[in-house]
């Protein structure tokens, strides 16, 4: 069950929009490490209503939770059939093993998707990573876009979107993956 966690969270990682990446903390620079002040903090927090971020953020985990259980029990699946290690009878009991842990998996996703203080959390630790980004200048220009309409449209098919590159993903990045687990494999581990 563990390799399944981690085979879907570097689903996830790759997947999620370029729009919500963030670089490692090194590559920033000094100024954009230091906590907010409150006032930029406050415009990133408008900004985040102007952008209707808790109803962008609640279809996306829709279309997640929607999406996640399937990617998963693929990934786990790829892993299982991939693995040198498993001889045929192996390799149906982990499948079998897989069917019967996803129905839980599924579960504890609904509950993470469905919790209202992951929502809160996400909320407060991305106005401080804008606020931490941006200045207040910066942060009413982006608040201003999301009123127009191209910027409407763009929140509105977030969700759709993100379901969509989370599955493009899993195409694209995911067989790759498994070649280089399968490269690193001993010799006389591979068949």
């Amino acid at each position: 069950m563990k390799k399944l966690f981690a085979i879907s969270s570097i689903i996830l990682a790759a997947a999620m929009p370029a729009a919500f990446a963030q670089g490692p903390a090194s590559a920033l620079p000094p100024v954009a490490n230091a906590a907010p002040d409150a006032a930029t903090l406050a415009a990133a927090n408008d900004m985040l209503t102007s952008m209707n971020y808790r109803a962008v953020s609640q279809g996306m985990f829709a279309q997640m939770r929607r999406v996640m259980p399937g990617m998963m029990k693929q990934g786990a699946t790829t892993a299982i059939n991939n693995s040198p290690k498993l001889d045929a009878a192996r390799k149906k009991a982990a499948l079998e093993k897989v069917d019967q842990e996803m129905p839980k998996a599924a579960m504890a996703l609904d509950g993470v998707f469905s919790d209202p203080a992951v929502l809160d959390e996400l909320v407060q630790e991305t106005a401080k990573l804008y606020a931490r980004h941006f200045t207040i200048n910066e942060l009413h220009q982006i608040a201003v876009f999301y009123k127009t309409p191209v910027g409407a449209k763009m929140l509105a098919t977030m969700p759709q979107l993100t379901g969509e590159s989370m599955q493009i993903g899993q195409r694209v990045v995911m067989p790759r993956i498994a070649a280089i687990m399968k490269k690193m494999q001993p010799k006389e581990l591979a068949q």
